[in-house]
């Protein structure tokens, strides 16, 4: 099934349910794909204003941004798909003998290892997301200023979610210093963009009240 596809009714009642696929982490890339979009109408409303011909080029270059980061997320949900169910089969590898231990531990480094990478390039492309819509907030038209404001505080909450599928794999992972790596990846960007999401969403709220 592509994830990334079916209906929006369709996707939430599989999200429901106790399929193990989309999760936490294909919810994440749905709502950063959702939270870019925003900004990316921020743009649109701000291209072809006359009030906004200055800044008119620096939109159209955001935009085009916005529209690959987009596609990125819509891929990254399919991604998280495919890289869960191999881990799903490893945890249910058979560990009675020294060399089943064995090699259930080889087959769970490798999985686990590319269960984090895509939670972990989501909270990336939220990242990057989140610098261009602090651009949108603060030069696109006035009258879009609120879906500046929603479409941060989605990518903030994307960049949230798809750490805890980060942390929730470097928990199993035997190689601890890999481990530690990854966290210390995790905790850097929920340090600088959270703080960065609040900043501009605070500055969009106080435009408006």
């Amino acid at each position: 099934m592509g994830f990334s596809t079916v209906p929006c009714n369709e996707f939430v009642e599989v999200l429901a349910s106790k399929a193990p696929v989309p999760g936490g982490g294909g919810a994440s890339a749905l709502v950063g794909a959702v939270g870019t979009a925003l900004g990316n109408m921020v743009g649109s409303l701000t291209v072809g204003k006359k009030k906004y011909a200055d800044v008119e080029a620096e939109m159209v270059e955001l935009k085009a941004k916005c529209d690959q980061l987009q596609k990125d997320f819509l891929r990254l949900i399919e991604r998280d798909a495919e890289v869960f169910e191999p881990l799903s089969k490893a945890y249910g590898m058979p560990r009675e003998t020294e060399e089943e231990k064995a090699e259930k531990a080889r087959v769970m480094a490798i999985v686990l290892k590319d269960a984090c990478s895509v939670p972990m390039e989501i909270m990336e492309k939220c990242c990057e997301a989140i610098d261009i819509i602090a651009e949108f907030a603060a030069k696109g038209s006035a009258l879009a200023i609120s879906d500046a404001g929603v479409g941060v505080a989605f990518c903030k909450a994307a960049l949230k979610g798809a750490s805890l599928n980060v942390y929730i794999n470097t928990k199993s992972m035997a190689d601890k210093e890999l481990a530690a790596e990854l966290n210390a990846k995790c905790d850097k960007m929920l340090e600088e963009y959270t703080v960065k999401a609040d900043e501009i969403f605070d500055s969009v709220l106080g435009r408006l009240k």
